[in-house]
């Protein structure tokens, strides 16, 4: 395998029904901006990806273009485009005054709620209905705007939120190297409180994507009223999701 910075497939988990998510279909990933010719032939031709669906915002997708090839179509949906004070970079979290953790709250929140986000991600579960096309789908690093689109498409496979939370933790994980890479070259300029506020903003918590699911509770209810009246996605959608990525 050619390694790819947070590059995972969110095939293989097993239900609260005993189904399978099948493999192969759906890949989560970090920016694509770095690919080498050995990775972009692995993401083209092993893996066989047809689409990449970009999660990043205006200034990021300019500053960091993803590596495209022939074959593949590029879809941009950038979640926090309407979001004042749209900036998830590290820049942003090191000269905030707030601490890290609350930061980053505030985010998840905007995630479940904001009109954008909830659009972004509607037309991100309608994109995952073309049958037969390998995708990969990312934000900056892979973790919120994307460990979010993740966690909204296990759970509507009826992926238990054990499976999901350890699918979302994995990032850190998988991130690790690169994580250190980033504050190797941030180290000089930041104070050693910039440089903890950095660590911090570099990794995802439990209680990030728990408070997302609690605000989902706290404004519709359930689950499946988020699907309906949030998302304003049809029983029928999700129902042909569920055909096409469950073994039956």
């Amino acid at each position: 395998m050619v390694a790819i910075t947070n590059l995972r497939s969110l095939g293989g988990y097993r239900n609260v029904h005993q189904q399978v998510v099948k493999d192969g279909l759906i890949y989560r990933s970090g920016q694509l901006n770095q690919l080498t010719p050995a990775q972009t032939q692995y993401l083209a031709t092993t893996l066989g990806i047809t689409r990449i669906i970009d999660m990043r915002s205006a200034d990021e997708r300019h500053q960091f273009p993803d590596v495209t090839w022939p074959q593949v179509q590029y879809q941009v949906l950038d979640v926090l485009a309407q979001v004042m004070n749209n900036d998830a970079s590290l820049q942003s979290m090191v000269s905030s005054t707030g601490a890290v953790h609350e930061r980053m709250i505030q985010l998840y929140e905007q995630l479940a709620l904001d009109p954008t986000a909830r659009q972004s991600y509607r037309r991100f579960i309608q994109l995952l209905l073309v049958p037969n096309q390998p995708l990969v789908f990312h934000c900056f690093a892979g973790k919120d705007r994307t460990g979010v689109g993740a966690a909204l498409f296990l759970k509507i496979m009826a992926v238990s939120d054990e499976q999901i939370m350890a699918d979302y933790l994995l990032t850190n994980q998988a991130r690790e190297h690169a994580n250190q890479q980033i504050l190797a070259t941030m180290a000089s300029q930041l104070t050693p409180e910039q440089q903890r506020a950095v660590s911090q903003a570099l990794l995802v918590d439990a209680d990030y994507l728990s408070h997302y699911f609690e605000v989902i509770r706290a404004h519709y209810g359930t689950f499946s009223n988020y699907l309906q009246a949030g998302l304003e996605l049809t029983t029928k959608e999700c129902q042909q999701l569920r055909q096409l990525y469950l073994t039956r």
